[in-house]
């Protein structure tokens, strides 16, 4: 007979108590699963700590639900998955259901997936999903359906592009004019905007840039030195400009490589992409939803492609 397994115990997550040992969790599963990919993940615990604390402190304060599964089974703090959802308005989305490697396939993800992402809630149920069979398998009991892919076009930036005629000001989290700005484009685009308190994270975590022609807003971008995103364009025509200026900060802060996370359906930005000399990563994600929503086409998301 094999081994009997203490029932996990699963609670909601604690910001105090639970974010590094989530986020360990987070790394110890995604470098597992690429290495069984033969696409491994660089970067230790610590350096992905390093970089992603931000993100880490704003999910684990702003989530919609936020469960955790503990075992007595194993050593240490005990923590052998997790999942989190964050809600814009209507829109629902999960951003993480992570179980660690071992003691996959007994349930545990299905178990967390009911609690922070249950059914029946969410105008919209959004899901940025790794292409895991098991993981698609349970999104899809979950009421989503996959859209199309999520790819990470990768490449050095370069300051040679041409911004054409828009010019650019700065997005600041105390300028109401420019995040109301941001959030008109984002409603256009996405259908749910973020709210206030997301946008002037952002802003203070990754500069913005509100984009103009002739006065008139027509698309904005974050940027940190190695990532953007999001990025937004009314018109799709635009993005190879706003993609010029954030190519130029990219190179202007020092970066030697810059990371886009691009809707497979972004056929401006992937193609104007690639003639720049950008890849398609090997890792590619899944979008899924319950419906068909917002205009990807002229969208870019936010880099790592934990959330929209």
């Amino acid at each position: 007979m094999g081994a009997s397994h203490a029932q996990p115990v699963l609670r909601r997550g604690a910001p105090d108590d639970d974010i590094r040992a989530c986020h360990r969790l987070l790394w110890e599963s995604a470098t597992d699963l690429g290495r069984r990919r033969g696409s491994p993940l660089e970067g230790s615990e610590e350096d992905w700590w390093a970089g992603g604390e931000p993100l880490n402190r704003f999910l684990a304060e702003h989530a919609a639900e936020w469960w955790v599964a503990e075992s007595p089974d194993v050593k240490g703090d005990g923590l052998i998955g997790y999942a989190r959802s964050i809600e814009r308005g209507g829109l629902f989305e999960l951003t993480e259901l992570f179980v660690k490697p071992g003691v996959q396939s007994r349930g545990i993800g299905r178990q967390l997936i009911e609690r922070a992402f249950p059914l029946g809630r969410g105008e919209v149920r959004s899901i940025i999903a790794t292409t895991d069979v098991r993981a698609t398998a349970r999104y899809y009991a979950a009421d989503t359906v996959a859209r199309f892919p999520y790819f990470t076009l990768a490449g050095r930036p370069r300051p040679d592009g041409d911004g054409g005629d828009l010019s650019a000001e700065p997005i600041a989290g105390d300028d109401p004019s420019r995040l109301t700005a941001v959030t008109d484009i984002e409603r256009a685009v996405l259908e749910f905007p973020r709210g206030t308190d997301e946008l002037r994270w952002l802003a203070a975590n990754r500069p913005g840039q509100l984009f103009l022609r002739a006065g008139a807003p027509v698309g904005f971008a974050f940027q940190s030195k190695r990532a953007a995103g999001p990025i937004a364009a009314l018109d799709p025509a635009d993005l190879p400009l706003i993609l010029a200026h954030v190519e130029a900060r990219a190179a202007e802060l020092g970066a030697e490589n810059l990371d886009l996370e691009v809707p497979g359906i972004n056929v401006v930005a992937i193609r104007h992409l690639l003639g720049r000399g950008f890849h398609i990563d090997p890792w590619i994600n899944l979008l899924m939803s319950n419906r068909p929503f917002g205009q990807f086409d002229r969208f870019i998301g936010y880099s790592p492609p934990i959330f929209l």
